[in-house]
């Protein structure tokens, strides 16, 4: 099981001790985790180490330390982490200006349903969204959405021997793919068994 524990996290004296440490660890490896479909849509794709960095930070934030507690926070982020056979990301539809978003949110509906990722020849593997609950409302899709990508043995294997994978939206409004850099790659194919 690649889930978290409270054995894991730091103690809170200890994460004051290296949180800025911690950080740029974190930052570092997220540039490879965090994949532009298009201008204004990203898929941030989360494990383990993002996970421990956000409980970590929600737990000194809050200077949460009984341990029902972080079992709580621990119950809330774990499901977040990848299984082995999937990729879990957070998507964003970003636009700077808030009207501008606004407006692009109403024209998007339904992109979190398009939204795939593609190993080597094999077919496009659609988004599982929003499992915790519904984000899209009839006339505006949120800026948010949680995503899992479940992927076949056969496709793990090819990911694991360095085949190429792409990424992409179908959605009429916003139709664009691209393919992952070989860092990138790299690191999405460690959360794979």
């Amino acid at each position: 099981m690649n889930h978290l524990t409270r054995e894991d996290l730091f103690t809170l004296e200890k994460y004051a001790t290296i949180k800025n440490e911690f950080r740029k660890q974190v930052i570092e490896h997220k540039k490879k985790r965090q994949i532009a479909i298009g201008e204004h849509a990203t898929l941030y794709f989360e494990d383990k180490l993002t996970m421990q960095y956000q409980i970590q930070e929600m737990l000194r934030l809050e200077r949460m330390f009984e341990p029902e507690l972080i079992q709580d926070e621990l119950d809330v982020y774990n499901p977040l982490i990848p299984d082995g056979h999937n990729w879990k990301a957070t998507f964003m539809i970003e636009y700077p200006d808030v009207e501008e978003r606004k407006i692009a949110l109403t024209k998007l509906v339904g992109i979190e349903d398009t939204t795939w990722v593609r190993v080597d020849k094999f077919d496009k593997v659609y988004a599982i969204c929003n499992e915790d609950l519904d984000r899209t409302e009839p006339n505006k899709t949120s800026a948010v959405h949680f995503m899992r990508f479940e992927l076949t043995p056969e496709m793990i294997a090819a990911v694991k021997n360095g085949k190429k994978i792409s990424m992409g939206i179908d959605l009429p409004a916003y139709k664009m793919e691209t393919e992952l850099t070989d860092p990138q790659r790299a690191s999405l194919a460690a959360d794979l068994k």
